[in-house]
């Protein structure tokens, strides 16, 4: 793989990382807190141009 799109892939995949982080940190504190409870997630990536769809599915716990 090429440096160039290894870069790429990783930047790209931090902020996606970074920014989802942020809006279930702020989902959280605007339903006051999860404590004892859980929630199924799920993500859905899809790269055009390359025929992709990558689905991640797990829990979050509080």
């Amino acid at each position: 793989m090429n440096e160039d799109l290894n870069m790429s892939m990783r930047k790209f995949l931090k902020q996606v990382g970074v920014t989802s982080q942020k809006a279930i940190e702020d989902a959280v504190a605007e339903k006051g807190g999860i404590e004892g409870q859980s929630f199924e997630a799920k993500v859905v990536l899809t790269v055009e141009g390359l025929d992709l769809e990558h689905v991640v599915t797990g829990t979050i716990k509080g």
